[in-house]
């Protein structure tokens, strides 16, 4: 029997390891969060996100002396400017369980006046996988799914911004998709399919 690959997911996020490992779906290899290897998360001081994900990505190689899949997303609202962007997991400030219902809460408050036609937004993902930590040409894969901003939280599925994310395709929340249909639609759905387009030739 063919001894499986391990690959460090730079995260700790509960919601991304359950995405990443439904989409992911192979035998061979077994994906395993950074806490595992009790891993510290590493300060993201990059300007985009494709930057916070190889900032992830190499600390978590790094450490581990694994190869290491890390993604960077968030969601951008047109009637802020592109906020929260890469700020999108600590908008309110906050880094506990809390931290998803209090950003949900600092965007409705700031769209509190905006009219239904001019919530539109998109999430957006970079995923990155490093081979090792010097890894000179690290595979960098991007989806975009766009939508709007609903009024008010609508869904148990999901995290983050999900219960916030209006799905035109299909008329409901994020939060509301079934997680099957929400992978095969998502950003990061997206990103884990141009990775797995390549996936044989990194191995």
């Amino acid at each position: 029997m063919t001894e499986k690959q391990r690959i460090v997911l730079a995260s700790g996020n509960k919601g991304k390891l359950r995405e990443l490992q439904a989409v992911l779906g192979d035998d061979s290899v077994e994906l395993l969060p950074q806490s595992h290897f009790a891993v510290s998360s590493v300060a993201e001081t990059g300007l985009s996100f494709v930057e916070n994900a190889i900032i992830k990505a190499r600390h978590a190689c790094d450490e581990t002396g694994l190869p290491a899949i890390a993604d960077d997303s968030g969601i951008e609202v047109d009637a802020l400017d592109g906020e929260p962007g890469i700020y999108s997991a600590r908008y309110a400030g906050r880094d506990d369980e809390e931290a998803d219902a209090a950003n949900n809460a600092k965007l409705l408050d700031e769209l509190e006046y905006v009219p239904e036609d001019e919530r539109t937004a998109r999430f957006q993902c970079v995923i990155v996988y490093m081979r090792h930590a010097r890894d000179p040409m690290p595979l960098i894969c991007q989806g975009t799914w766009e939508g709007s901003i609903l009024f008010s939280e609508q869904g148990e599925n999901g995290f983050g911004y999900d219960p916030l994310f209006y799905v035109p395709t299909h008329d409901c929340s994020s939060a509301e998709l079934d997680p099957a249909v929400k992978n095969s639609l998502s950003h990061r759905g997206q990103a884990l399919a141009s990775l797995m387009q390549c996936w044989n030739s990194l191995r």
